[in-house]
């Protein structure tokens, strides 16, 4: 009678445990899908070689979660054996600890954008690339027309070498499927020449409509060997790629230099900025065009050319609208 007493007492015991272990364990699992604390969206950063009690402890500071220890415990219980990945991460608000783990562990950091824009010298990106405090290490200033105007994205503690890189591989890229099907009988030699060009055309009009002309502008002042006399040109030299803010002097149009086109026949020494894959498309595939000359026609746009008297014409009309007289 005793024992059978004791063992059902036991029996009775070990029921309320189990029970009690399948109702703690329920709980636990309903909370880790359940929405968490945070009420708007935070970032968190998760440093190289945290583990999951580390990662617990920060989220729990950022009221991500709720308590650390059960977010620990919910892991182990519920979460992938995977490690929880260093980084930077945007964690949407109300996000549930389930959700939150499977980010930490599937790596997918917050990436951040850096925009190269059409017509940016190399100095300009060089001293946007070291303005962006986000970005890691020493880069030294990019060779002209080596980067490929566009925005890239980043993550945080990112070395400036590495985005560097990838700029002159999407520019390499795009120029070598450009010159595959650029159009024959073009007075250029090389893809190094398509961008010389191209980043004239570039400087030269801010109309994406205009480019095509442009460039059939330059094409054909190159074909009749008459000077490209190019404005961007005399104004690098000046600047490195920056605006001059001034009229052009006398004295640097007459200067004698390998890339002032107004006292030299035909392309200057190397690219004056990265043009962007759209110039590049119009040296390669200039519009066939009578036009020799063109000038700002104070609307935003370009007047074009074919006779010098035309442009002359245009070129004082410029001037009336420019001074406003």
């Amino acid at each position: 009678m005793f024992r059978t007493t004791l063992g059902q007492k036991l029996l009775g015991l070990s029921f309320i445990g189990l029970l009690a272990c399948i109702l703690v364990y329920g709980w636990l699992s309903i909370g880790f899908g359940r929405a968490g604390p945070s009420t708007v969206d935070t970032v968190i950063i998760i440093p190289k070689g945290a583990s999951v009690q580390k990662a617990a402890k920060i989220l729990a500071t950022a009221k991500v979660i709720g308590k650390a220890e059960r977010f620990v415990l919910q892991a182990k219980l519920f979460g992938s054996k995977q490690s929880v990945m260093a980084g930077e991460y945007a964690i949407p608000r109300g996000a549930s600890a389930s959700n939150v783990l499977a980010l930490l562990q599937s790596g997918s950091v917050l990436l951040h954008k850096f925009l190269v824009s059409e017509g940016m010298s190399a100095l300009q990106v060089y001293e946007r690339l070291l303005a962006e405090s986000l970005l890691t290490g020493h880069v030294d200033v990019p060779a002209e027309g080596s980067l490929l105007p566009e925005t890239y994205t980043f993550e945080r503690d990112e070395a400036r070498g590495d985005i560097v890189k990838r700029m002159q591989t999407s520019m390499r890229t795009t120029l070598d499927k450009l010159w595959s099907k650029r159009a024959p009988n073009l007075p250029l030699k090389s893809p190094e020449e398509a961008v010389i060009l191209a980043s004239i055309v570039e400087k030269e009009t801010a109309q994406k409509s205009e480019l095509k002309e442009v460039a059939g502008v330059y094409i054909n002042r190159l074909n009749r060997g008459m000077k490209l006399q190019a404005d961007p040109t005399v104004i690098y030299t000046v600047t490195k790629g920056k605006p001059l803010g001034r009229r052009i002097l006398r004295s640097e149009l007459n200067a004698v230099n390998d890339y002032n086109t107004y006292a030299m026949t035909g392309l200057p020494k190397g690219p004056i900025t990265n043009p962007g894959a759209a110039a590049l498309k119009a040296v390669l595939a200039p519009n066939h065009t009578n036009n020799l000359y063109f000038v700002a026609d104070g609307k935003g746009g370009s007047a074009f050319s074919t006779t010098l008297q035309q442009h002359e014409a245009h070129v004082a009309n410029w001037r009336h609208v420019h001074d406003g007289k």
